[in-house]
């Protein structure tokens, strides 16, 4: 039998750069509905949208997706992620961030792809490669080093790996896609851990696996990672799907 993967969308409306940003319009409609539209575009067996809002829940419910309503104390998009997905019948689930409405599907199903040859992954993610020398000192872009195998060493706001020799320096960067897969199991398990000191030092979830010994597959994807954080962010996805260059 297939496994069954379920996508969950994490939505909460006061962000602190951009409130209210998944309900920002876009190209005649929400943002999180631009999200929402994309994930079941890959090969998912459930598209369900986490939220703590009622403005975002009549929003989803409006365009006809499916919602559920959880507790507003969540730390992370994670947390609310794992309380979404008590009592589904799912194998895998994905977390789907909330504010990358020119998510690329075919992305969700390369992350998707290693657990259904390797039954000892409990976390995967993505990666992109870095082509903007500008995004290297970026921190707001996420990098990532990875071992051999092809699992994470490191996730860091700063310039890794840093290019000590012009040279003959180390690989290229490459810039960390904020999408994960889950394990069911490990997905409350991960919920239940507590933060770590790099975690919280980098503001990065991703360390909390790691620092507890946890490894993380990273798949390299050729799909780019374009976020909304910030009012410039919105204005440039935004004229973007406005003009139908990756709709």
């Amino acid at each position: 039998m297939a496994p069954r993967v379920i996508a969950i969308i994490p939505s909460r409306f006061s962000s602190q750069r951009l409130p209210g940003k998944p309900l920002l319009p876009m190209a005649g409609k929400p943002m999180i509905q631009h999200v929402y539209e994309r994930a079941i575009r890959a090969r998912l067996d459930d598209v369900i949208v986490a939220t703590d809002d009622e403005r975002i829940q009549a929003a989803v419910q409006g365009f006809g997706g499916r919602v559920v309503m959880t507790r507003t104390d969540h730390l992370s998009g994670t947390d609310r992620v794992a309380e979404a997905a008590l009592g589904l019948d799912a194998d895998f689930i994905v977390n789907i961030q909330g504010d990358e409405p020119l998510l690329d599907p075919e992305a969700i199903n390369q992350a998707v792809t290693p657990f259904l040859t390797d039954d000892r992954l409990v976390m995967s993610t993505l990666a992109h490669r870095i082509t903007q020398p500008a995004e290297i000192m970026d921190p707001n872009v996420v990098k990532v080093v990875c071992n051999a195998q092809g699992f994470a060493l490191y996730f860091s706001r700063a310039p890794i790996p840093w290019a000590r020799y012009e040279d003959h320096g180390p690989p290229g960067a490459w810039r960390h896609i904020g999408l994960y897969v889950f394990g069911k199991d490990f997905l409350a398990l991960f919920a239940a851990l507590p933060p770590t000191p790099l975690e919280k030092r980098e503001g990065l979830e991703q360390l909390r696996a790691l620092e507890h010994g946890y490894p993380i597959r990273v798949v390299p994807s050729n799909a780019g990672a374009l976020g909304v954080d910030t009012r410039a962010d919105y204005e440039k996805v935004r004229c973007i799907l406005e003009q139908g260059e990756q709709s």
